[in-house]
């Protein structure tokens, strides 16, 4: 009977175990080109818009179980710059996303998540315009020399949601 039971929860275990996506993000490695659009009314029909034109470089830290991503775009606002923290946690089998601002050197929270079926979504919150809103960030129609990431913003619970930036990256090397 004993035998039984620690099969049966052994069997628990292992179909309870995540899946390994310590390297989920191998495809974004190196230097892409990046047409960026940045909603600035999300909620209010997505009409106003900014249009930045640079380039993305991303290299894996700790054997990809991380990944540091640098950015910088031009656009009619002048230079934009920032960096990107990945992190991969076995535990869980989840990423964490972290974006660094690169004027204000500050760090957003966090948004979690993973991938399947070639797609990643990652969940979180952030403030806009003075209220915090749920945030999901797609990594989407991804090839070995394309990409495409989006940030939406809902602020019904996860209902709907309404895009507030999104990037067309091209492989440069």
């Amino acid at each position: 009977m004993v035998a039984g039971v620690l099969a049966c929860a052994s069997l628990n275990a292992r179909a309870a175990s995540p899946r390994d996506g310590a390297h989920d993000f191998d495809f974004a490695r190196g230097v892409w080109h990046t047409h960026a659009t940045q909603v600035l009314d999300p909620f209010d029909g997505g009409t106003h818009t900014v249009t930045m034109d640079g380039t993305k470089t991303a290299r894996p830290v700790w054997n990809g179980r991380a990944w540091l991503e640098e950015i910088e775009a031009d656009g009619p606002n002048g230079h934009w710059e920032g960096a990107t923290l990945f992190v991969y946690n076995a535990k869980a089998g989840q990423w964490s996303q972290t974006y660094i601002d690169s004027d204000s050197g500050e760090m957003e929270a966090p948004t979690i998540g993973g991938f399947k079926d070639g797609r990643g979504e990652f969940f979180g919150t952030t403030v806009h315009k003075g209220r915090t809103v749920l945030v999901r960030g797609v990594w989407s129609d991804i090839t070995a020399n394309a990409h495409r990431f989006e940030i939406s913003y809902s602020r019904d619970g996860g209902r709907t949601w309404a895009t507030a930036f999104k990037a067309y990256l091209t492989r440069l090397k």
